[in-house]
């Protein structure tokens, strides 16, 4: 039997991506992918558990750019991203986007800023727990802008979307695939994406590179296939082989940009340098700030 463990609650970004390569890889593989959930800690139980299987291609992870730093904001954690993992291969990013809630008098991000600093943590913004992507990306934006929002941790994405579509938090960045319904139902009012450019579904929302001023900023999430280390290399050619052919057909790239994803390839090479350079980029800054998931 072969799986993709997803680190991941059913229905978020990361599982989506995993069913939809599940689905497309079967048929050059030969074979049934079952989709497995292992949530929690920011999924380091399903990387840790992956890391220890048998080398054989049969057990896959969906890692995205938050579990690989895991080891970064868990003391208990024993797998090193950087030697403990083989890429297969990346299928999509997903950008994120800053949203308020409609009763927040802030039209566009530079009001938002002004209404932050008018009332240091008089701002509630929301994210799916501590150590999150979200967490990090938020706090990133809070320290760059010299501004302080209270950060309201929740137990996965959901409930936190929930809370801001309640209006009991006023902020938070989505990941587009998660906000495009909530934006067009006028539930949310998008400010900025935390992307170099515009995304090619919300043309008219302006990168917060340049709507805050923050020459640079960005910070998106990549979801990928990983296998433990030391998998023979005629199992990682026959994976990495299927994964290409999956990702180049026209319906599944479709798929993905429906959810307002972005189709991207990267070599396995390119995986690890991304990687590495997420470490580089996040480890000093979460010592600096204490930021922990513990």
């Amino acid at each position: 039997m072969t799986r993709i463990i997803v680190p991941f609650a059913a229905g978020g970004p990361n599982d989506v991506v995993a069913r939809i390569a599940a689905r497309a890889m079967a048929e050059p593989l030969g074979t049934t992918i079952i989709v497995e959930n292992k949530p929690g800690a920011t999924g380091a139980i399903a990387s840790q558990y992956v890391a220890d299987s048998k080398p054989d291609g049969k057990t896959m992870l969906l890692a995205s750019s938050s579990t690989m730093l895991s080891p970064l904001l868990l003391k208990h954690v024993k797998f090193n991203p950087l030697k403990d993992f083989i890429p297969i291969g990346v299928m999509a990013t997903d950008d994120n986007i800053l949203v308020v809630h409609p009763s927040v008098k802030a039209s566009n991000v530079q009001e938002l800023i002004a209404l932050a600093k008018e009332k240091p943590n008089g701002l509630n913004y929301s994210t799916s727990g501590n150590g999150s992507s979200y967490h990090l990306g938020t706090e990133l934006f809070n320290s760059l802008l010299n501004i302080k929002m209270t950060h309201v941790p929740y137990k996965g994405t959901a409930p936190a979307v929930a809370d801001l579509l309640a209006g009991h938090v006023q902020v938070q960045f989505q990941a587009v695939s998660q906000a495009t319904g909530n934006i067009a139902s006028g539930r949310v009012r998008p400010l900025g994406i935390a992307s170099l450019s515009r995304h090619p579904a919300y043309p008219q929302i302006p990168p917060l590179s340049e709507a805050a001023n923050l020459p640079g900023f960005e910070f998106s999430t990549w979801m990928g296939i990983f296998v433990a280390a030391n998998t023979p290399e005629p199992e990682l050619a026959k994976l990495r082989a299927a994964l290409t052919k999956a990702a180049a057909q026209p319906e599944v790239r479709k798929q993905l940009t429906d959810i307002g994803m972005r189709p991207v390839s990267m070599s396995p090479d390119e995986v690890m340098a991304r990687i590495k350079g997420d470490i580089d980029k996040w480890g000093p800054f979460i010592k600096k700030n204490a930021i922990s998931a513990d």
